[in-house]
């Protein structure tokens, strides 16, 4: 068994599905290498308006004044290309890119209670991804073609966007003989005699046709039968997940941005789902109209795969991105690994969403600053207070053990910030300290303690001297001097 997934004029669509504005609109696809600009393809919108093929632009916008004008664009065929492989490994490893816009799929070894729900998903998915799609389930490549096409003329009357066939012949009979794609010399002979449909020209034997129009006729009469089932020339999956696109217009605003971004995204998701992969990490690339590039690296909190969470990473981002100048081309990049197996311990507490929390860290980021959102760890120096901002843990792990020597001494309250104050020196030693809080004589001082670091770097260099005072009135605290201020550190219980 075969399947087709058939996307009707595929220069046009790939096009249109870059567009957001024109959804629905009529839409016409004109040469750019002739005299005169002509039709090539025109969506069922504009071919309802009367719109036909080889009309020049002036007639086509006459009889539809309201008809987009589109050409050729290579870059969105290769996307539109990569798109419909991607929705075709959904359904079989074995693959064909028969013409543009036709994907042959064999499903040999498939369950036949499988055929039908995996091609009206794979319509589904090509739905998703701004085609207008259909597909053919038939015994041979070729009959499954002349299915996928009928059901997506204009006039179709069946059921949904499959058809499968399962009688051959009652199929095949009324399919005019346009469908077989004979040469103009040999349609024009055909119409001589009065044979319209595949059944017309059956009627007559093989030996008839091939002695009176030559190979020509017996490779129409072969293809009036539907084919033969044939090995398919498979395409390898891509081991690499990249997208890139051109504009042909440069880009002031975020929306056309964002809806080419999703329609790279969604396909790099199809790609990575179809071989195994997840996504560890999104890298994005901004080429600008003065040749200047914006890079950006999401690293993920997990790896996934999931087009919501991809898309949502680099949204969040883009929001509040100001750029220099306009934006004329956009790279996308994944990069696969496999999917994370991991089993937590007993008491090990992860994150309910991760993706969720690291959005929501990326947008606190865009309003504070990216180097004021993360977790604190302590520096590798002997400054007291010197930490570090890391990104967050997905996983929170158990508390650590108790030392098995508790530290000595009393514990320190700290004051956050510290309190500023003002002390009264005698022969060096505090005698009388002001804060807002409190006041009072100093009866007992111990210290001074001297420290500093990184004296050979002006611009981090530190000192400090602390002193432990004890009041008259009540109280123990820590009393720091750092060559500019007073400041009471915290105090004792």
């Amino acid at each position: 068994m075969y399947c087709v997934l058939y996307v009707p004029d595929f220069a046009l669509q790939a096009v249109l599905r870059t567009q957001a504005h024109v959804a629905g609109a009529p839409a016409a696809l004109f040469a750019e290498n002739t005299k005169k600009s002509i039709v090539l393809a025109a969506n069922a919108a504009a071919r309802a308006a009367a719109v036909e093929l080889g009309m020049t632009a002036p007639q086509a916008v006459a009889r539809c004044p309201n008809l987009t004008i589109c050409t050729p664009n290579a870059t969105a065929e290769t996307e539109a290309t990569a798109a419909l492989i991607a929705v075709g490994f959904t359904v079989s490893p074995s693959i064909e890119t028969t013409a543009p816009g036709v994907c042959t799929i064999d499903l040999k070894g498939a369950e036949s209670s499988a055929y039908e729900r995996a091609a009206r998903a794979a319509v589904q998915q090509l739905t998703t991804l701004g085609f207008i799609a259909g597909a053919g389930l038939a015994e041979t490549p070729l009959l499954a073609l002349y299915a996928a096409r009928e059901v997506t003329r204009d006039d179709a009357t069946t059921d949904g966007q499959l058809l499968c066939v399962r009688d051959t012949e009652a199929f095949l009979a009324p399919l005019p003989l346009a469908s077989a794609d004979p040469s103009p010399r040999i349609a024009e002979i055909l119409r001589g005699w009065g044979l319209r449909t595949f059944g017309d020209l059956k009627a007559l034997s093989r030996d008839d046709i091939g002695r009176r129009l030559g190979p020509d006729g017996l490779a129409l009469w072969d293809r009036a039968r539907g084919g033969e089932p044939r090995p398919l020339r498979p395409v390898t999956p891509s081991q690499t997940f990249h997208a890139a696109f051109d504009f042909e217009d440069e880009i002031e605003t975020l929306e056309p941005l964002l809806f080419i971004l999703r329609r790279q995204l969604e396909r790099l998701a199809l790609e990575l789902g179809a071989a195994g992969f997840v996504a560890a990490s999104v890298d994005l690339a901004l080429i600008l109209s003065n040749d200047k590039t914006h890079g950006r690296d999401f690293r993920l909190p997990e790896p996934t795969a999931d087009l919501e969470i991809l898309f949502r990473t680099v949204h969040t981002h883009l929001e509040a991105l100001r750029t220099e100048e306009t934006i004329v081309g956009l790279r996308v990049a994944l990069a696969p690994v496999r999917p994370l197996v991991r089993q937590q311990g007993l008491f090990d507490t992860g994150l309910r969403d991760p993706h969720g929390f690291a959005e929501t860290l990326a947008r606190v980021g865009a309003i504070v600053g990216s180097d004021r959102v993360g977790t604190p760890r302590p520096q590798d120096t002997h400054r007291p207070d010197a930490v570090t901002l890391e990104v967050p843990s997905p996983v929170i792990v158990p508390a650590a053990a108790a030392a098995i020597h508790p530290p000595i001494g009393l514990p320190l309250r700290r004051y956050r910030p510290p309190l500023p104050a003002k002390l009264e020196l005698s022969d060096g030693k505090p005698t009388y300290v002001w804060t807002d809080r409190f006041q009072g004589v100093i009866a007992g001082v111990r210290g001074p303690w001297q420290s500093s670091g990184h004296w050979w770097q002006a611009d981090r260099s530190w000192r400090r001297t602390e002193y432990d005072i004890a009041l008259e009135t009540g109280g123990l605290y820590r009393a720091i001097y750092d060559d500019h201020a007073w400041w009471i550190e915290g105090e004792y219980d």
